[in-house]
């Protein structure tokens, strides 16, 4: 065991097993140990890449799509710009450059990054110095106001909760320890779980055996950020990689180096993830009192903003030795056996406001 699973032994010793969501919570963020607080895990010399870093291209078409809905929403004199989970602030650099194209819309913009890790917010405030960025723990220190917010990559890193069908009830399944008390393995609560009141309708009514996953911290953020949208104004862009409609199934999975990783093992030196319910994330906005648009397939969410003549310009002014790059990371972006079907992108809007960028229809139920 390292140091975190041996505190985290010790707690489970004295008050019992954990969540999934409990485990994950501490394996991401604890204060001294968690994953996200002590390194940068993006790029090549990390653990995953991202889409930004992929290529320059998505940030660029995300700014423009970011001005358009400005422009739909009236051009507001002042509007929060914000970021959930903005990495190295690659994406928002990108985006703030392509921005350079609409000077009415840069000047309107006050820029705020919800960014929990401090070694991700160095690197912004590196890079992002000139926009004058503000940070926050989360949405709800955000300036009032219009709000045009993105997110790429941020749903899949919130906890989840895991869910067993058994003959007649659902049943959490939970972090322990071993029998030799070596190592954390999973178990189910006996106990018939009160979570499964979350589960939509068509995954409540699984066979026996089935496992579902549920995401409460996702829930609580559609339904914020639906109300504020419908109560202030704005929109929101969400993109990661998940399903819709809601299923069962069990995708929770760490990364380490590029490469998968025992979940339970070395807490806080591989990265966990789980596939987004963006069913469940759009319900939770649309209840708040927000429009949802999506999902859509990234690739064709990107080809609808314009990839392929943002390529093109590209290619015009690169060198030979740069068209490889430009041309393999376009390709990854929106092939369907790369990102471009695995990730989907869901807008969210205020009620009053015509489809956005990219989206040619809500959200259905």
């Amino acid at each position: 065991m390292n140091e975190l699973a041996r505190l985290l032994a010790q707690r489970i010793r004295t008050a019992g097993p954990l969540t999934v969501a409990e485990f994950i919570q501490e394996a991401l963020l604890h204060p001294r140990l968690g994953y996200y607080m002590t390194r940068d895990p993006l790029g090549a010399r990390g653990d995953f890449i991202t889409a930004p870093e992929v290529s320059q291209v998505f940030g660029e078409l995300v700014g423009l799509w970011c001005a358009d809905i400005w422009d739909k929403m009236g051009r507001p004199e002042r509007v929060v710009l914000a970021e959930l989970g903005p990495g190295r602030g690659t994406l928002m650099a990108d985006a703030l450059r392509a921005l350079k194209a609409a000077p009415d819309f840069g000047q309107a913009v006050s820029l705020n990054l919800v960014e929990a890790s401090p070694v991700l917010r160095h690197q912004q405030a590196a890079l992002l110095a000139a926009a004058h960025p503000s940070w926050h723990e989360s949405i709800a220190g955000l300036p009032e106001g219009k709000l045009i917010l993105i997110a790429n990559e941020f749903l899949d890193a919130l906890p989840i909760r895991q869910l067993v069908r058994g003959e007649r009830h659902w049943h959490e399944r939970m972090v322990t320890l071993s029998a030799d008390q070596k190592s954390l393995v999973f178990a189910l609560d006996p106990a018939p779980s009160p979570a499964a009141a979350l589960l939509p309708p068509q995954v409540a009514a699984a066979q026996a055996g089935s496992l579902a996953e549920i995401r409460p911290a996702a829930t609580a953020l559609g339904a914020a950020l639906g109300k504020r949208l419908a109560e202030q104004g704005g929109a929101a862009l969400f993109v990661d990689y998940g399903y819709c409609p809601s299923a069962c199934g069990d995708t929770l999975q760490a990364l380490s180096r590029h490469r998968r990783h025992e979940v339970l093992e070395n807490p806080g030196e591989a990265d966990l993830t789980a596939h987004v319910d963006f069913a469940a994330f759009a319900a939770a906005a649309r209840q708040g009192g927000a429009r949802a648009w999506g999902p859509m397939p990234q690739g064709g969410f990107l080809a609808a903003l314009g990839l392929a003549e943002r390529a093109a310009a590209l290619f015009a002014r690169a060198t030979p030795a740069q068209l490889p790059a430009i041309e393999s990371g376009c390709r990854r972006l929106i092939d369907p056996q790369e990102m471009g079907t695995l990730f989907k992108a869901l807008a969210l809007t205020e009620p009053d406001l015509p489809a956005p960028a990219g989206f040619a229809e809500e959200f259905a139920a």
